[in-house]
Parts: C-alpha cells; sequence; structure tokens
C-alpha cells in the first residue's frame, strides 16, 4: 500500500458526489482541503467524524479549509447519509476504491481476528497548490478535526 506522505503531491480524483455532480481535486485549486475516507455511510464511527467535520466547517472555512468525504457507498447511499446529518459538504463515491488506493487508505484490515480489504480512515491536509500538508492514516473518529485544526496552527 502506498502512503502519501507531507510535501507529496495529492492524488489526482473525479468522482461524484451525493447530489450526481462530478468532483474533482482541482475544483479545490487556492483553498486548502480536508479530504477523509470513511468505510462506510450511516455507521456509528462514520457518523461521528462526518458529523465532526460538519461541525467544524465553518471554523475550516474561516481557514480557508474546505472538506470532502470519500467511501465506497453509491451516490444514493452518500445522499440518504447526507440528508440524514443535513451535511454542508461534499461526500464523494469511490465504488471502485481505486481514488482510495492512490491514497493508500485501502488495504487489508482485521477484524476479530477475520481479515478482509477495506477502507483504512485516514485523513489528509491538502493545501492551495495540490501538496500533502499533513496525513493521518488508522485516525479514529473522533481525531479527524482535532487534527487539522492542530496541523493549521489552530487548536
Amino acid at each position: 500500500m502506498a502512503r502519501l506522505n507531507e510535501g507529496d503531491t495529492a492524488a489526482d480524483f473525479g468522482l461524484m458526489d451525493q447530489s450526481g455532480k462530478m468532483v474533482h481535486l482541482k475544483d479545490f485549486k487556492g483553498r486548502k482541503l480536508l479530504l477523509y475516507f470513511f468505510p462506510k455511510a450511516g455507521t456509528s464511527g462514520c457518523t461521528k467524524q462526518t458529523a465532526a467535520v460538519r461541525d467544524a466547517l465553518a471554523q475550516l472555512k474561516a481557514l480557508g479549509v474546505d472538506a470532502v468525504g470519500i467511501s465506497p457507498d453509491a451516490p444514493a447511499a452518500q445522499k440518504k447519509f447526507s440528508d440524514k446529518l443535513q451535511l454542508n459538504f461534499q461526500l464523494l463515491s469511490d465504488i471502485d476504491h481505486v481514488v482510495a488506493e492512490r491514497y493508500g487508505a485501502w488495504g487489508e484490515k482485521s477484524l476479530y481476528g477475520k481479515k478482509s480489504f477495506g477502507i483504512i480512515r485516514s485523513s489528509f491536509l491538502i493545501n492551495e497548490n495540490g501538496k500533502i500538508l499533513a496525513a493521518w492514516y488508522k485516525i479514529s473518529p473522533d481525531d479527524t478535526v482535532p487534527k487539522a485544526f492542530a496541523a493549521l496552527g489552530a487548536e
């Protein structure tokens, strides 16, 4: 699994959001981006993580940061999740996990001794020019927002 580190160029992407709109990394040029990968819309950890990003979005935007969540869920599942949480940012559908693989957020996981492949909860802070400012792999749902604020010097 390739991992992205500080200073690396963020992997480009073009994915469908929960409303059926194509979203590309270049759409965020000139702004910072908090990009996070979550395993499955509607699960407890993913709900906690996504709600935390939603609740911090005004503060993030004041710092020049947009936010986007990515999971392997279909756009319809993303829409249902977005509506339920009344989200104010985009969720992107990476059904074939190509983008997750580019970011090193797809790999072998073990749950109760059973091995499988899936999303490794990860988040990335990307600068205005598409470079990785910070990368966190196996991040806790509770840590996504605090770690982003810390990396921005806005604890």
